[in-house]
């Protein structure tokens, strides 16, 4: 789906229809390898190594028939207006595949 790269729409700072840039949110950042659950850390731990029992690490990680992810993932505009230069989110995030802003 295309967007244009500036609308017209309503500014609630400005409280009147001023020109706006579009733009997406970025996804946020990913877990980093040096939280308390990461297996890195327990390797660093001693905890995957030798014989025996290895507790939750022995067990091999969920099936793939089981893993379920989404096929899409929710894609949210800011609009930033460009007499004030303040950013407003729209309501309601899209479930779409590709959103993609028109390069004029």
């Amino acid at each position: 789906m295309k967007i244009p790269k500036k609308i017209n729409r309503f500014c609630p700072f400005c409280k009147k229809i001023t020109e706006q840039k579009v733009d997406l949110v970025s996804t946020g950042k990913k877990r980093g390898t040096l939280k308390y659950g990461s297996l890195s850390r327990a390797k660093l731990r001693g905890q995957n190594r030798g014989k025996g029992n290895k507790g939750r690490y022995s067990l091999p990680p969920i099936k793939k028939r089981k893993r379920k992810t989404k096929a899409t993932t929710k894609k949210v505009k800011i609009y930033t207006c460009q007499e004030c230069k303040k950013s407003t989110q729209a309501k309601k995030g899209l479930r779409i595949s590709k959103l993609l802003i028109e390069k004029k």
